[in-house]
């Protein structure tokens, strides 16, 4: 901090409205600076609970506020909205544009959370027909998926073709995959049962496919068996050792641990089995020396901050340190302990003192938990290991605790005694803007005139 910046108040960037950023924003409310929070999405994305989105249990803005309104009463923040194309760590400067216009904002100190995206191990056109769920948009597109799967096998007369739009293929059994394939099942099973005429969901098949050996690899082996005997109660299928080498419209190719290659017909793919940093973060290792890892994230000094960039922090699913899962708890510690040290900073840098010593990032491990399904769950916590009913509320009340906004809490309480305790689900809707939730229909048209062209061939024939 250079002595000119006695007139001005210090300048905080954070690049990022989700856990990391937002947390390391809140908890620079009562310091003397002044903060833009730059985002591409106007929400703050409550992420571990897409899938509830996409099954239908939660609405959409019941986990994802606006951001403006969360920091409406933090005078010192700032919201910008735009999407960030370059970091210049040399001249201090954020470069952003929303709708083609271009922003230059300069900082003083930078908190880059910028997150992660779906990772296709190299096989990008993979996202066409199996999408992730990283997002607002990719919740709802899978929401469109699911439930046109059901339509179109209600106006399908072929046996073949109704099986495979009522075949469910979730990729990757880490903890998204286990509580989406386990949600999808309590979909068909429960809240569908009964709704459709000529089919009956519950003949639904969901498959839960990975190439790991296990489930939820970070848990322990007694987690890990009383997640995979919950999904095999409920009706999913869990095929280990598999890997996913091709996907189209119709289904994905499968080579198994003995090499051979086998086809699902399946017309609903999710793919939740790896993640890429974002592209920042190759950008600032460029810019910097640092190191980044295979899933591009940066390799970071233990103050969280970049090889001779000080004011540089680097957290959540960005950062690489000592292998810190890519997980909430690790994006909000990281996000306050930035902002505890610029804090420190700027307080020591105003009474005229030196900078205090800072002391290494260290990560508290709150546990690790998955819901299966509605009263079933797995948690970890410290050497506590539960399963069933006690996890399944502990499960609950944490998520609730940092759920952004009392009434979103409120909200989300509301859905999950429906949707829990009952058979229905609050949200269902699929509107006609969801194109993905039409292709479905239009693969069963299309499907069903080529099955006629045939047929009318061989009458001109005769």
């Amino acid at each position: 901090m250079s002595d000119t910046s006695l007139a001005r108040r210090h300048r905080v960037v954070v690049i990022g409205s989700g856990f990391g950023g937002l947390f390391a924003t809140k908890a620079l409310k009562r310091t003397d600076v002044d903060v833009t929070l730059i985002d591409r999405t106007t929400h703050h994305l409550f992420q571990p609970l897409l899938y509830q989105v996409a099954t239908g249990i939660l609405s959409e803005g019941e986990i994802a506020p606006a951001t403006r309104l969360v920091l409406e009463d933090q005078q010192n923040a700032s919201v910008l909205i735009g999407g960030v194309e370059t970091i210049d760590v040399a001249d201090r400067t954020v470069t952003s544009t929303h709708r083609g216009r271009t922003t230059v904002t300069e900082y003083d100190s930078l908190v880059v959370s910028a997150g992660a995206r779906q990772s296709y191990f190299g096989n990008d056109h993979f996202a066409e027909h199996a999408p992730g769920m990283k997002t607002i948009d990719d919740a709802l597109e899978l929401r469109g998926r699911i439930l046109g799967a059901f339509e179109s096998a209600e106006v399908s007369t072929d046996p073949a073709e109704r099986a495979r739009l009522l075949t469910f293929v979730v990729v990757g059994a880490g903890p998204t995959g286990v509580e989406m394939a386990g949600e999808i099942a309590q979909l068909a099973h429960r809240t569908l049962a009964g709704a459709y005429r000529t089919i009956d969901p519950r003949d639904a098949r969901i498959i839960l496919l990975d190439a790991a050996p296990t489930v939820l690899p970070p848990f322990d082996e007694k987690l890990r068996r009383a997640a995979a005997d919950t999904l095999e109660n409920l009706g999913v299928e869990i095929q280990l050792g598999a890997m996913v080498t091709d996907v189209d419209d119709d289904g994905l190719t499968v080579r198994d641990q003995d090499g051979i290659e086998r086809r699902i017909e399946a017309a609903c793919k999710i793919w939740s089995a790896g993640v890429a940093a974002s592209p920042l973060g190759r950008q600032l290792a460029e810019q910097t020396g640092a190191a980044t890892d295979r899933a591009g994230r940066v390799l970071v000094e233990p103050d969280l901050t970049l090889p001779g960039h000080s004011n540089v922090f680097v957290v959540g699913d960005m950062m690489n340190r000592d292998g810190l899962p890519g997980v909430a708890q690790v994006a909000i510690q990281g996000g306050r302990y930035a902002a505890q040290l610029i804090a420190a900073e700027v307080r020591a840098h105003r009474k005229g003192r030196d900078k205090p010593e800072r002391v290494p990032f260290r990560y508290t491990d709150k546990g690790s938990m998955a819901m299966i399904s509605r009263f079933h769950a797995v948690a970890k916590v410290g050497r506590l290991q539960l399963t069933g009913l006690l996890a399944w509320l502990l499960w609950l009340l944490i998520h609730l605790v940092y759920i952004v906004g009392f009434k979103s809490r409120l909200a989300t309480a509301m859905s999950w005694t429906w949707s829990f305790l009952g058979r229905t689900r609050g949200h269902l809707a699929v509107t006609e803007q969801q194109v993905v939730a039409r292709t479905a229909i239009n693969r069963l048209d299309a499907w069903e005139d080529s099955r006629a062209v045939p047929e009318a061939a061989t009458a001109s024939a005769r």
